[in-house]
């Protein structure tokens, strides 16, 4: 049961009060699993070095340890292995002096990524277009039981930088490039993943990544500079990271690159002037990757180590993600010895991690919180991860209704996508790069084994075992001519970080010739495109007959896709980014009106929002409660949607908003509130959307976030109301 706040507080203030300067510094120094595992240990049931351990805990007093066991590229554990190893720790954790527990950190992005077995959800970009909050919410509930009931104790996760650039590796960890959208989906999973009370059996804490600007590098690399405005952060970085502690998230992650020039974490006006004194953030920020040396070591900001320990420190970094030695420790000692960082900071940042130790129950946590069986990887949580999935998926272009497929055609399956799971779940899936596809479940199924399974027709595929296998262009067209169609699967190999920078968003080129090659022969084709980026496919979408973006669909990617293409399941997923049409046109839906005046357009291959279904929906009858309101004062947009196809589907209503005049340019349209219903054929139903203040708000002059009376549009469909708010 959760502690109240004052009790909390007391206890924080007792126990601070009897810990030494070396058991302070200890709780802000996190380590790899590295430092206190067995040498060379590759896999095993426990590969703690009980010396190594006693030394961390009993010497270095270290609060907190992250990731897994030193095996290659981060593998996923047993759950019986995860237990062993969390509880080693904990019991270590309670012999020592005081009795204060570590708190184990894991990088568990769409499931509890690093436990063998776990459900695996879409990531994060692909949640974002169910545009269905329910859904992230259930998925937050289920990650946070898997890592609790795997013995781990706090969630690397969600991303709430906002997903513009579409070159940034890490995009598809971004629920997209809208903020209501972003903040809509994250808030709705970290509600999930922490409920009412962290410290129950089945929640886990959260961490918001990654704070804040780290998501739009101007070069589209990552860990790079980016260069963004202090209105721009306001209005579209910020926001996210406000919903998420809004939403009860107690930690934040800090950007590992830099903004306007200031590395992440030396940034004291964005840790502390913003973060906690106007976003009234509580919890404690932890770095990143060793991102404190690297103020030193990378961005030359800081003389020495030593200087750049008291940066990251003064700036507001409560606890450093070191990982490998006890760097930190010793430096920061040294500095609060000589007085260079006050004893007063030090208390304030492990103030910090212990309350959020506390409200998670971590004191009281003497055992895994909570059994294996029932709580891991359950049929109800395969059952909303098939949901989401299908729900995630995009009908782009469907002509002459070429989709959903005959059962009984003929089909010729190829492309470096169609036979991998890898290629539907990206990185951060059973290892770091989630590119060991050795690793991946057998009772999982690829696109081609999906469609295999559901066809009655001929089922042939060309293509090799790995996404970098060379694909016999000459035997694939030769196969197609004997096809009724072919079902092409493109896109790009599983990566995250830096390993997936690129310098183009053009296919490779080997898969451009394949397609091209098919697309001579005049056979129907289905463009079926998976990945974390939008890669440019605009030729080969004017040429193929349906279009449908998988993107990441998880590890129910591949069922889902066949379930779509064979028309089992009605698709529904939208955009959450716009699609783009060329490499040098990268334009969001929510451009000012410069970007489309005179020659400029917005124009990508998709828009924000779209996405195709099996059936039609009509939207009409857009009303406004009020024609005027007053600042401060909510209106009310009624609208009705009806299903007018033959099918049952999903439709997801979004609710636009433009300020015809402001003293800033406003966006020519911004999403303000959605939607999403199920309808019969000739249902229908009439949705209600509160728009509040906030929603016609702004980042003003004096960079203060204020509402200007005046004129306003609600958008939805192809109707447009008006409304104006009055001056007091």
């Amino acid at each position: 049961m959760a502690m109240k706040d004052g009790d909390i507080d007391e206890r924080v203030r007792a126990l601070l009060a009897r810990m030494t300067l070396e058991e302070k510094i200890g709780q802000m120094t996190q380590i790899d699993f590295s430092v206190i595992a067995l040498d060379n240990v590759q896999h095993g049931d426990n590969p703690i070095d009980r010396r190594k351990l006693d030394d961390a805990i009993f010497n270095h007093h270290i609060g907190s340890i992250l990731n897994t066991p030193s095996t290659p590229n981060n593998r996923a554990q047993p759950v019986a292995t995860w237990r062993k190893i969390t509880q080693d720790i904990r019991e270590t954790a309670a012999r020592s002096r005081l009795g204060i527990p570590v708190i184990y950190g894991i990088d568990a992005i769409h499931g509890a990524t690093y436990t063998e077995g776990a459900v695996l959800f879409p990531q994060a970009i692909s949640m974002a277009a169910t545009f269905n909050p329910e859904l992230s919410y259930q998925t937050g509930v289920i990650t946070a039981r898997e890592v609790k009931a795997s013995g781990l104790d706090w969630n690397f996760s969600p991303v709430m930088d906002i997903g513009r650039q579409p070159l940034w590796p890490r995009l598809w960890e971004t629920y997209g490039e809208d903020v209501h959208l972003a903040d809509a989906m994250g808030g709705a999973y970290i509600r999930g993943h922490q409920g009412d009370d962290m410290a129950a059996p089945d929640k886990a804490p959260t961490c918001l990544k990654h704070y804040v600007g780290y998501s739009y590098p101007l070069n589209g690399k990552d860990r790079t500079p980016a260069w963004i405005g202090e209105r721009a952060l306001r209005d579209y970085f910020l926001p996210g990271f406000q919903s998420g502690i809004l939403a009860g998230a107690p930690t934040v992650m800090v950007n590992s690159a830099e903004v306007d020039g200031i590395p992440g974490h030396a940034n004291h006006q964005y840790l502390t002037t913003i973060l906690r004194g106007e976003m009234g953030f509580k919890g404690f920020t932890v770095s990143d990757w060793q991102d404190v040396i690297r103020l030193y070591t990378r961005d030359k900001l800081a003389s020495s180590p030593r200087e750049a320990v008291k940066i990251a420190v003064m700036a507001g970094i409560d606890m450093s993600m070191v990982p490998f030695d006890y760097s930190f420790y010793e430096l920061l000692l040294d500095l609060a010895k000589t007085g260079e960082v006050p004893v007063s900071r030090i208390d304030e940042a492990v103030s910090r991690i212990l309350r959020v130790k506390y409200q998670t129950g971590l004191f009281d946590r003497h055992e895994a919180a909570l059994p294996v069986e029932g709580h891991f990887a359950t049929a109800g949580a395969a059952a909303v991860n098939r949901q989401a999935a299908r729900e995630a998926i995009i009908l782009a272009k469907n002509d002459h209704q070429m989709l959903p497929l005959r059962k009984d055609a003929s089909i010729l399956v190829t492309g470096p996508g169609a036979n991998l799971l890898s290629v539907m779940n990206g990185g951060w899936t059973i290892t770091w790069q989630g590119d060991d596809e050795a690793l991946y479940p057998k009772d999982k199924l690829t696109l081609l084994a999906a469609i295999r399974g559901k066809a009655q027709g001929r089922v042939t595929h060309v293509g090799g075992q790995r996404f970098t296998d060379e694909i016999d262009i000459e035997r694939a067209v030769n196969e197609a001519r004997h096809h009724d169609l072919v079902v092409l699967a493109l896109g790009e190999p599983p990566y995250t970080e830096t390993v997936g920078n690129i310098d183009t968003l053009a296919l490779a080129p080997v898969q451009v010739q394949l397609a091209k090659a098919i697309f001579a022969i005049g056979k129907p084709v289905v463009l079926v495109m998976f990945g974390g980026r939008p890669r440019i496919i605009t030729d080969l979408a004017e040429r193929a007959d349906a279009v449908v973006l998988g993107f990441l669909p998880g590890m129910e990617g591949g069922a889902a896709m066949a379930d779509i293409l064979f028309g089992d399941v009605n698709p529904s997923g939208k955009l959450p980014i716009s699609y783009p049409r060329a490499e040098g046109d990268i334009t969001p839906y929510d451009h000012k009106p410069q970007a489309a005046f005179e020659a400029n357009q917005y124009r990508p291959l998709y828009p924000f929002g779209h996405g195709l279904s099996y059936t039609r929906f009509e939207t009409q009858g857009l009303t406004l409660d009020k024609s005027r309101i007053h600042l401060g004062e909510s209106l009310t947009v009624n609208v009705k949607v009806k299903n007018i196809g033959e099918r049952v589907g999903k439709e997801t209503v979004l609710v636009y908003l433009n300020d015809a005049v402001a003293s800033v340019t406003r966006p020519v349209r911004q999403l303000q509130a959605f939607e999403k219903v199920e309808l019969k054929p000739d249902e229908q139903k009439t949705l209600h959307f509160t728009l509040k203040p906030e929603a016609m708000s702004f980042i003003g002059l004096d960079m203060k976030r204020i509402v200007e009376p005046g004129e306003f549009s609600v958008m939805v469909g192809n109707e447009t109301a008006t409304f104006t708010v009055l001056p007091d």
